[in-house]
């Protein structure tokens, strides 16, 4: 499918940024420096810091359908949601896996190649977002999330740290989520580029059909 981009909501119009929905987002954001300092704090000692870790990474990805879900259905879906909601989940499976890098549990190939895609696709969509555009994520991207959260939030569970088929299973879905995560990345890029153009064809028709009927007047 197709991401195409679409035009922000110009100032002063559509739904306010202060409402429910925003304010899970900007929990869920405030939640990953919290996931990071409790990783570093538990030291692979799979205690209770840990499990405070996993549990605060598990509800700040479950509620990222929460708040979508109330800003579709209140009618409060706003241009500050649509960028922060992607901030908060990279933010959080950023922090999350650079916590479990530097504790040696994840590679940190893995980390890296997932940060330089997920930094570069928000830097991207901020960027477009000052042009007047907000660009939706792709089914590949969405996906890529599901298989991401899932993995990472086995990583984090102390019972990797101490059975081997559950560390393994961490690495299985890591692995896949990579795959993911870049795919995902250059359909993204490429959808966008499409996109681009035909805002671009539709704007130089209209320029031109213009043109076009002011000779006809002339």
């Amino acid at each position: 499918m197709m991401t195409t981009p679409t035009a922000a909501h110009a100032p002063g119009t559509g739904p306010s940024p202060w409402n429910l929905p925003n304010l899970i987002t900007v929990v869920r954001i405030l939640f990953a420096p919290a996931v990071l300092v409790l990783l570093l704090v538990d030291v692979d000692a799979g205690g209770a810091a840990r499990w405070w870790a996993t549990g605060l990474f598990i509800a700040a990805m479950a509620s990222d359908g929460v708040d979508g879900h109330l800003a579709r259905s209140r009618g409060q879906v706003t241009d500050f949601g649509k960028i922060a909601d992607p901030i908060a989940d990279k933010g959080m499976t950023g922090l999350a896996l650079i916590g479990l890098s530097v504790l040696g549990d994840v590679w940190w190939i893995v980390t890296i190649l997932i940060l330089l895609r997920e930094v570069g696709i928000t830097v991207y969509r901020i960027v477009a977002l000052r042009a007047g555009l907000v660009i939706p994520a792709s089914r590949a991207g969405k996906l890529k999330t599901v298989v991401q959260s899932v993995a990472i939030a086995v990583a984090l569970s102390p019972f990797a740290l101490h059975i081997g088929w559950m560390r393994w299973t961490a690495w299985v879905l890591l692995g896949a989520a990579v795959v993911l995560t870049v795919y995902s990345g250059v359909t993204y890029i490429v959808d966008a580029v499409r996109g681009h153009r035909q805002r671009a064809a539709g704007t130089d028709a209209t320029g031109a059909t213009g043109a076009s009927g002011e000779e006809g007047r002339a």
